[in-house]
């Protein structure tokens, strides 16, 4: 099969009663909940900074950074480490709270969907899709949106934390 056709891997989390999806190919690790050390100044959603095998990383809580409401952490809190893409230069990682990882599932290629305009709950920019599963949807984000032109990171001197 060509890279054309492949099939779309994708880890899926939970954010509340949601579920949403990032490609394999972006999360670099998961990881259990750990603390923060807290940036002052931060945006509510910029929870501060962690240790990732000796680099310090930006945690971002997933939830607030799409206008949903913060929630407390439970067991099943993860944090996903991603490589943010960014121009010019090597990908920044990120770890993004979440409520709870579930699994990770294939697609076909053709499955991801355009989200409908209908004033959903969350910030449809960092949308690239949705896609059927088991009767719901799973919301495909798009990781390169999410801090694409984002001042907070920057100004707290964490664009270079990675």
């Amino acid at each position: 099969m060509s890279a054309a056709g492949a099939d779309l891997q994708v880890v899926v989390f939970g954010l509340g009663d949601e579920e949403f999806a990032l490609p394999v190919a972006a999360v670099r690790e998961i990881l259990d909940h750990r603390p923060a050390f807290r940036v002052p100044d931060a945006p509510a959603w910029l929870l501060g900074l962690t240790d990732v095998r000796g680099t310090s990383v930006p945690m971002v809580d997933l939830r607030v950074r799409l206008g949903l409401a913060a929630a407390d952490v439970t067991l099943a809190t993860r944090i996903l480490v991603v490589d943010l893409p960014r121009a010019g230069g090597e990908p920044l990682a990120l770890g993004l709270v979440v409520d709870r990882v579930l699994d990770v599932s294939a697609f076909p290629a053709g499955a991801v969907e355009p989200s409908p305009d209908v004033g959903t709950r969350w910030r449809s920019e960092h949308l690239r899709g949705i896609l059927r599963r088991g009767g719901g949807f799973v919301v495909l984000l798009d990781l390169a949106t999410l801090h694409a032109d984002d001042r907070a990171l920057a100004s707290a001197g964490l664009d270079r934390a990675a």
